[in-house]
């Protein structure tokens, strides 16, 4: 049965991108060998979206105040490339990690499967 899910992010600067998620979101990793953390994620969700161009992926970080986080993430230097806007499911904005891949965060208005 499946129990999990794994993101993989391609980085142009893995070390960096790496330190960002251990240093400045806090997130508790494990050594999978060799030095190479694996992070712990926050309960995660998944949906399909339709497309007309090429399939894509996208991560979304969840939070409960996109202002409050913002504002937190700022202050430790993240640098977000989209301005806080309304959108019919949510309050959303992303910011570039330091290897350069774009990330987005968002303060949902949907229902969370989360909460199941």
């Amino acid at each position: 049965m499946i129990n999990g899910a794994h993101v993989i992010i391609q980085s142009r600067n893995a070390e960096a991108d790496r330190a960002f998620f251990r240093d400045v979101l806090g997130y508790a990793h494990v050594d999978a060998g060799g030095g190479w953390p694996i992070f712990k994620l926050p309960p995660a969700e998944a949906a399909v979206h339709p497309t007309d161009g090429p399939a894509a992926h996208e991560l979304y970080l969840m939070c409960d105040d996109v202002e409050a986080t913002v504002a937190d993430l700022t202050a430790k230097g993240v640098d977000f490339t989209k301005p806080l806007t309304d959108a019919r499911w949510g309050r959303v904005t992303g910011f570039r990690l330091p290897g350069g891949a774009e990330v987005g965060l968002y303060e949902p208005r949907h229902e969370r499967a989360t909460k199941l």
